[in-house]
């Protein structure tokens, strides 16, 4: 089985980041407050959209079973749309709901959206340029105001995602969810893009510190890594050799099992097709075993959100 633990639909993008009100301008372009467009999802269509039957197509294409849709600030608030698709492509999809913990309403949403029939997974993106840190540029997973979240989630079983964003930066809130993750030992939590390595920037050794430092918390037995974006953090082409080299490097210090492949769909398709995004973990990932490049692949997330997926009856 191979599960896409980290991908998104889109059926209009109306957000909102640090930098100002997000919008499609055609054909996969998109724009912040009023500044330059740019591509963000490949021209597939007149509108810049990616709506649930192109995922589904592109998983068929490259042999991907199930997938794992987030949210994001970036794209705005989508439950009503996830839900949709996911009732479209029960056996092949599941969602995660968007809450902003701000809002004053954040704890009532909470319990509406994951409650029965709901969400079993909630995705939190706390990165200073697509999230919450730079919405709210004081925003900490520890604040007062969200001290509610973390035992309910772990309640309910609602696993949740974290986006903490780039090392080094504001968002990159190591320290403080060490401290949830051990406070709350049933809560499991998922670290989206491999904790961002730099990869950029690979003899930096205060970047690389601290990103090892945030990979060690997959030591807890409640934390895992998704391995979502990874050819975008650095100019190369296929197969992206200095991701590999990342995903080697975080199996030397806290084993493969725990982590999971995953895309970051549609905003990758620029980096590389939906195929190449599978087989440079597939094919070219030497430092995994056959027994971990399955695991890898969907085994361990299978583990996870295998659940979640029984829920629709997959």
């Amino acid at each position: 089985m191979v599960i896409d633990t980290h991908a998104h639909v889109l059926g209009r993008l109306h957000g909102r980041v640090g930098r100002g009100r997000t919008r499609g301008v055609g054909y996969g372009r998109a724009q912040i407050g009023g500044g330059e467009a740019f591509s963000h999802v490949p021209p597939f269509r007149r509108a810049t959209t990616f709506p649930p039957e192109v995922l589904v197509a592109q998983m068929d294409g490259a042999g991907v079973d199930k997938a794992v849709l987030l949210q994001g600030s970036f794209h705005g608030e989508s439950n009503a749309y996830v839900a949709a698709a996911v009732a479209r492509y029960p056996n092949r999809l599941i969602g995660a709901a968007f809450v902003d913990p701000r809002a004053p309403d954040a704890q009532a949403q909470f319990a509406r959206l994951t409650g029965p029939g709901g969400f079993g997974v909630l995705k939190l993106e706390i990165s200073v340029g697509w999230g919450f840190t730079g919405l709210y540029p004081d925003f900490r997973l520890d604040e007062p105001g969200l001290a509610w979240l973390w035992p309910a989630a772990e309640q309910q079983g609602v696993i949740v995602v974290l986006d903490l964003g780039s090392v080094g930066s504001a968002s990159y809130q190591t320290e403080i969810v060490s401290g949830i993750v051990s406070r709350h030992p049933r809560l499991q939590v998922v670290i989206a893009h491999l904790a961002q390595p730099p990869l950029a920037a690979p003899d930096d050794a205060s970047l690389n510190a601290q990103w090892e430092a945030q990979i060690a918390l997959g030591r807890h037995a409640n934390v895992w890594f998704d391995l979502a974006a990874l050819p975008a953090y650095v100019d190369e082409d296929y197969p992206y050799p200095t991701a590999r080299r990342y995903i080697a490097r975080a199996g030397e210090l806290i084993g493969t099992e725990r982590l999971m492949w995953a895309t970051d769909a549609p905003g990758l398709l620029g980096q590389g097709t939906y195929l190449q995004l599978l087989r440079y973990i597939s094919r070219y990932c030497d430092c995994l075993t056959p027994e971990a490049r399955a695991g890898v692949l969907g085994g361990n997330a299978w583990r996870l959100f295998g659940p979640v997926f029984g829920r629709n009856g997959a």
